[in-house]
């Protein structure tokens, strides 16, 4: 992987900054992209100095639609070119009913979890298949194999990142382009911070981990992956098991939730 470029979105905390530091360490020059530029700037510093690599910083809100046409047009005619496109930038959101979210919440999180991801791979797509070479990850979920009550809207979105991914894929394999939708489970990271969540889907995955297992398998052209193997044997019975029986173990496990608190 050695000198060659990566965007990623979502770079200033999380698995965006896990996936960054990773990249860098094995020579990879980066192209940075979060809402906190003053953050941004701190860790392209720090990377620098740490490892020899380039590291632009480019601020973005993705729900802005001009902010996200600056990333868009960084994909497209950008210099250098962009090899490796991370697509890690997402919200989870409150969790609640839908009936007592915030619309105007749910729409901003339909515009990030969905709507910037579809962009950019487009954009990246359209650059490397040109090229005849790149890669593509999509940072998805385990939600997106199970229903989500009180989470609907993020359940439904990482559902679609999931299946959109898979289908970018089967149009560009051949093309030279891998697009690979990496679906952890629980991670060690901030993102429930804010959400109200209390409860789990597991473990808590090492970012590290999930970083390393998501770029070996869009190096070999996996168009999924699942990080640890207690989360890809959920994921396989929730394909493979009735709708209506994986419906009942949900809805088990919610009403005990709610019963303890």
């Amino acid at each position: 992987m050695s000198r060659r470029t990566a965007l990623v979105t979502g770079a200033s905390s999380g698995l965006g900054e896990a996936f960054a530091r990773e990249l860098a360490a094995h020579g990879q020059n980066l192209v940075l992209v979060a809402r906190r530029a003053e953050r941004l700037r701190t860790l392209a510093q720090e990377l620098t100095a740490a490892h020899g690599v380039t590291a632009e910083v480019l601020p973005a809100d993705l729900t802005r639609p001009e902010e996200l046409a600056k990333v868009t047009e960084r994909l497209a005619d950008g210099l250098p070119a962009v090899d490796l496109l991370v697509n890690n930038a997402g919200v989870l959101g409150r969790i609640a009913p839908i009936a007592d979210q915030d619309p105007d919440d749910q729409a901003a999180l339909v515009d990030l979890d969905v709507q910037a991801t579809v962009r950019l791979t487009a954009a990246a797509a359209r650059a490397m298949t040109r090229r005849g070479a790149g890669r593509i990850v999509n940072v998805s979920s385990m939600t997106g194999f199970l229903p989500v009550p009180r989470g609907a809207a993020y359940g439904a979105a990482k559902a679609f990142v999931t299946a959109f991914s898979e289908n970018v894929h089967c149009e560009t394999t051949h093309l030279g382009v891998h697009v690979t939708a990496v679906c952890p489970g629980s991670v060690g990271t901030g993102l429930h911070q804010g959400s109200g969540a209390k409860g789990r889907l597991g473990r808590n995955l090492d970012p590290l981990d999930v970083v390393r297992q998501a770029l070996a398998a869009v190096e070999a052209g996996r168009p999924l992956c699942v990080p640890g193997r207690d989360y890809r044997l959920k994921a396989l019975l929730a394909t493979v098991l009735p709708r209506a029986l994986v419906r009942r173990a949900v809805l088990s496990v919610w009403q005990q939730e709610r019963t303890r608190r």
